[in-house]
């Protein structure tokens, strides 16, 4: 596989209908907001849907949830001590970091795509603090417009434990997004991918995933075809250090609701703008 030898920026409209994106643990598990009262999804929970459909793609995944994992290790420690080459790089006298570093990101895509820090108690004092730093970027999703969220109460018909009387527990609070259309941007820097050994062929994975993001993906707050790709931009540099900026490039997908109160995908109009001599590849999600 060869290194990415040119830059690549990437933007990605999806929409939410009657879905919870993603909850806030410290709101109750209200779909995010910003002060603005425009919706939010964090780069965090979209770098998990990535690593799960990489997963589906059967690539290997470092960081894997407990509720989706290709393998019986119950924790990051365990995944990386399996590892032989990760255990041969740390005895070595010389650049024990880097050949740790080289190692994991050999094994693991998300590792050399995201970056990943290793830092594990080991017996006898030794330890292992290992930093890789990731040349793949995505910013945190953000709604078009304003978001409306609704609230419901729901019930438990059972009881958690046993006993004649029905527990305090019975009773919770379930919010959604009415609906809203959102965006998110991304860059691969090649600087960072020869470090890590991030390929082209590495960046055509990425894009795949990006566009079957939300496949294999529906829980109780997100049923299958509330969440949906509208469009993934994909912009390939012809250097190393690219044309433009990043937020120039980022700039020229403008998405606009042509309705006082959108209620659906067909009241917005996207739009994708150029620049001399910088292509860019729109693509349909699903």
């Amino acid at each position: 596989m060869t290194t990415l030898d040119h830059k690549i920026d990437f933007a990605v409209v999806l929409s939410v209908s009657k879905a919870n994106p993603n909850g806030d643990p410290l709101n109750g598990n209200r779909p995010r907001q910003n002060y603005d009262g425009h919706g939010e999804i964090s780069d965090v929970a979209i770098k998990r849907k990535i690593r799960n459909r990489l997963l589906d793609m059967e690539e290997s995944i470092f960081v894997q949830s407990n509720d989706k994992k290709s393998d019986d290790f119950n924790s990051l420690r365990e995944r990386a001590d399996a590892n032989p080459e990760l255990g041969q790089a740390l005895k070595s006298k010389e650049n024990a970091s880097e050949l740790f570093a080289a190692a994991a990101c050999k094994a693991w895509f998300d590792v050399r795509s995201f970056g990943q820090v290793f830092a594990f108690k080991g017996g006898s004092g030794k330890g292992v603090s290992v930093g890789v730093r990731g040349p793949v970027s995505i910013h945190t999703a953000t709604s078009v417009n304003p978001i409306d969220i609704t609230s419901m109460q729901i019930t438990k018909s059972v009881n958690s434990e046993p006993g004649k009387e029905k527990g305090s527990d019975t009773m919770g609070m379930k919010h959604r997004v009415d609906f809203g259309v959102y965006k998110f941007f991304g860059s691969i820097n090649t600087q960072l991918a020869e470090k890590t050994g991030f390929s082209n062929e590495d960046a055509l994975k990425l894009k795949n995933a990006l566009i079957t993001l939300f496949e294999n993906d529906a829980s109780s707050a997100r049923p299958d075809g509330s969440m949906e790709v509208l469009k993934v931009c994909w912009w390939e540099h012809n250097s190393k250090l690219g044309q433009y900026s990043s937020a120039k490039v980022h700039r020229l997908l403008e998405v606009k609701a042509e309705v006082e109160e959108p209620k659906s995908i067909s009241d917005y109009m996207i739009t994708v703008n150029e620049l001399d001599g910088l292509k860019v590849e729109i693509i349909d999600g699903l």
